[in-house]
């Protein structure tokens, strides 16, 4: 008999894309000899009940499709279970599947990773009592995480780009303070980022060289610089080629804390409170599809 998948689904995510390849998805599950249960979400809470009962069923795996947002509260009860955890993206940012290397706009292509069944442990970000799949940002890049929540349009990773925009128009430098290990830095910063994985933002490479097993967190602090200069630092990002520019600032460790008066963090795009902030790390914690 074949392996049993839960296949959960965010029908809302991705502005309905969730909805629309859950079909395909299932049906190369099926075809690739899985028995596939489906469950679908009508609300953010159902997917960690949905997940606990998984887990408590006694399936193979589970598939989650959705978004960023879907898979860190899917994470939230996967973690530790030694249940194999496979994504279909479907979401805005999508940058969980992007660094553990899943097609992004091929389900099929992603749903063929679950029926191999290859599986591997990753590390988790540990934050306010969560855990954190990806990032931890604090700073200019958290208020534009913010805006970007609120906002309807535009669609897809244009709306980081608004939001962006939008939130450099009256943005100054924060003052931190960032200990790491033990060691303590006080720095004026544009924005600190803390994770696992190497993007945030819809692909953008915050933490370029970030590796998901290294049981290492990576810290970026992007020191004061103007407005235009913070500007023209996004694009580059996205190639990873900012991290020549002498006013960015690479660490590494297993414990970080942020401080700073005015700053909330936000991880997995999701709001975690108000700094200060203990970022941890969980070694192995995940077991994925990848």
């Amino acid at each position: 008999m074949g392996r049993r998948i839960a296949l959960v689904v965010n029908p809302t995510s991705g502005r309905g894309l969730g909805a629309r390849v859950a079909p395909v998805v299932r049906q190369r599950l099926e075809a690739g000899g899985l028995t596939v249960d489906l469950y679908e979400t009508t609300c953010a809470e159902d997917v960690g009940r949905i997940a606990a009962e998984v887990v408590a069923s006694g399936a193979d795996g589970v598939a989650l499709v959705g978004g960023d947002g879907t898979l860190h509260l899917g994470a939230q009860v996967l973690a530790k279970s030694g249940m194999p955890f496979g994504v279909i993206p479907a979401g805005t940012g999508n940058d969980f599947a992007r660094g553990l290397g899943v097609p992004l706009k091929d389900p099929v292509a992603a749903a063929d990773l679950i029926v191999v069944g290859r599986t591997r442990d990753i590390d988790l970000g540990v934050a306010a009592g969560e855990y954190i799949t990806t990032v931890v940002a604090g700073g200019f890049d958290s208020l534009v995480n913010k805006r970007a929540n609120a906002m309807t349009w535009p669609k897809g990773n244009a709306r980081y780009t608004v939001a962006t925009l939008a939130e450099l128009r009256t943005f100054k430098p924060l003052s931190y303070v960032v200990t790491v290990d033990g060691e303590r830095f006080e720095t004026d910063a544009m924005l600190v980022a803390v994770g696992t994985g190497p993007t945030y933002g819809g692909g953008l490479q915050i933490l370029a060289g970030a590796e998901i097993d290294d049981g290492l967190l990576d810290v970026t602090i992007i020191k004061p610089v103007s407005r235009l200069t913070l500007l023209q630092m996004f694009p580059k990002l996205s190639k990873a080629t900012h991290l020549g520019h002498p006013a960015v600032h690479t660490l590494r460790g297993r414990e970080v804390r942020l401080e700073s008066p005015t700053v909330t963090a936000y991880g997995d795009g999701e709001i975690l409170g108000p700094l200060p902030i203990d970022i941890g790390i969980a070694p192995g914690a995940l077991t994925v599809y990848a």
